[in-house]
């Protein structure tokens, strides 16, 4: 871990909140070797991703949390098939026949009710068309996805079954450093493996994790550290406490070998309970905005602010008209607490606010002046409003490959439009691909005027096994007309 602190800015107001998606190798300056952030995904390669909660007192033994773990933590099988690009010559040879590979995984999973539901981490069932849950009791099914969220590694399965055991949420935001902990999982195809440990940090962040910007959701890392051994074929299993209670998932490893090394994290269980809530149902993750840009304080930041004490997170700017402007937030403040729970860093406060939703009200203590004062603030969505963005809303969102806002009035006026909803972002999708450039602003979509991107989306929802024919202007007054299919 690079010994300079680090103090890039997060853009808390469009994200707060990315799945272990990416291939990463870190490097620790402590020693000139590479390091990586390895997959314990047992049939995958060293390259990728790979745990922690609270205790009473110091057990005697962790026989009554074993056995409360072991009958909810299954073995999670997946099987994919791989299309790989069509040679010239091969087609030449062999016609329009794709040649494939099948490709095998494996990881846990923990159950969390009765009736079937069961939460892994999204990069062990990422991309699978076919999923496997086997039990303790050896017992086999098929598992259907219910919901995915990449940014915080975590997905939602259901297999049809009931009476199941299963494990209780317990609460990561009562966790202590020094706390034992027990790690349930599958590593190297050895199921039903326990280890224990100590909790041996909170709050860790290791950027492995990407987020979603079409329902702006940014990565939340903010995991728990501990030295319970965890290896490849972990990921998705229970990390619990001596109570038997669920208090992280296992996530990854640090290591130089892709195996265990001394440290591995998890995602904190409050988080996991608030996703697993919304990909049951809303079908996707809702993220609470609070409105602001932040930055970790450290030595140079407080010595020009002059800021006396060090934990906290710094406000650089509010944005206009966010939550946090209008419940009276200023560019200055530092935030100490969330809910009463204190935050030190940034992670601290992507873990607390990931755990609500738009329109959920929430107590933010802030220092201004030397001052501490308590702030209300309600929660908007990635759109600026309060309510529940839909599935289908990132759905369109992600086969477009683009991000709207309203027209701004002015260049409205400029346009000599009456109305239209400008694109401002992006990415790989439907518009780029037909040569849509940012700042295009729709005024019609299939003969029907656009004013809103609410009304942008739901014409193209109804158009879904349509052809689409999009009209509108860039800034500089050139009219454009773009068709394309939605599927």
């Amino acid at each position: 871990m690079n010994t300079t602190v680090k103090t890039s800015i997060f853009a808390l107001s469009f994200s707060l909140i990315g799945g272990f998606s990416a291939l990463g190798i870190y490097k620790l300056n402590e020693t000139p070797q590479k390091v990586y952030i390895t997959s314990t995904n047992e049939d995958e390669p060293p390259t990728k991703l790979v745990a922690n909660y609270e205790t009473v007192e110091h057990p005697k033994n962790f026989e009554f949390a074993a056995e409360m773990s072991l009958n909810a933590v299954v073995h999670v099988k997946t099987s994919s098939t791989i299309n790989y690009q069509v040679h010239p010559l091969h087609q030449f040879f062999y016609g329009n026949q794709i040649p494939q590979q099948q490709v095998s995984g494996a990881g846990s999973g923990v159950i969390i009710s009765n009736d079937g539901y069961i939460v892994t981490n999204n990069h062990v069932i990422d991309r699978a068309d076919e999923i496997q849950v086997t039990l303790n009791n050896k017992k086999t099914y098929t598992a259907k996805v219910i919901g995915t969220d990449p940014s915080t590694d975590l997905a939602v399965l259901k297999i049809d079954e009931s009476n199941l055991p299963f494990l209780a949420f317990g609460n990561s935001n009562q966790l202590k450093v020094g706390e034992w902990v027990l790690a349930v999982g599958n590593p190297f195809n050895l199921t039903s493996t326990v280890t224990a440990g100590i909790v041996s940090a909170k709050g860790r962040d290791i950027n492995i994790l990407k987020g979603d910007p079409f329902s702006g959701s940014t990565a939340i890392e903010s995991f728990i550290q501990t030295d319970a051994a965890v290896n490849p074929g972990n990921s998705g299993g229970a990390l619990v406490n001596v109570s038997g209670e669920l208090i992280g998932i296992n996530s990854a490893i640090k290591s130089n070998t892709g195996s265990f090394a001394g440290y591995s994290f998890a995602i904190p269980v409050n988080i996991v309970k608030k996703v697993v809530e919304d990909l049951k149902e809303y079908g996707n993750v809702q993220r609470g905005f609070i409105g602001i840009n932040i930055r970790n304080i450290d030595e140079e930041l407080a010595k020009e602010e002059n800021i006396e004490d060090l934990n906290g997170v710094y406000i650089l700017d509010v944005v206009k008209n966010g939550s946090a402007e209008r419940a009276g937030i200023k560019k200055g403040d530092i935030i100490k607490e969330i809910n009463n729970k204190s935050v030190n860093d940034v992670p601290e406060l992507q873990e607390q606010l990931g755990q609500f939703r738009p329109g959920d009200n929430i107590n933010v203590t802030i220092l201004r002046n030397k001052e501490l004062i308590l702030i209300p603030v309600t929660l908007k969505n990635l759109e600026g409003n309060e309510t529940i963005i839909k599935k289908e809303t990132v759905s369109v969102l992600k086969t477009l490959g683009a991000k709207f806002e309203e027209a701004d009035s002015d260049v409205l006026k400029k346009l000599k439009l009456k109305n239209g909803v400008e694109v401002t972002e992006l990415f790989n999708g439907k518009l780029k691909n037909i040569g849509v450039r940012k700042g295009y602003i729709i005024t019609r979509v299939n003969q029907k005027n656009v004013k809103t991107v609410d009304e942008l989306i739901e014409i193209l929802r109804q158009s879904e096994n349509n052809g689409v024919l999009m009209e509108g202007v860039y800034e500089n007054g050139k009219r454009e007309f773009y068709g394309f299919g939605m599927k």
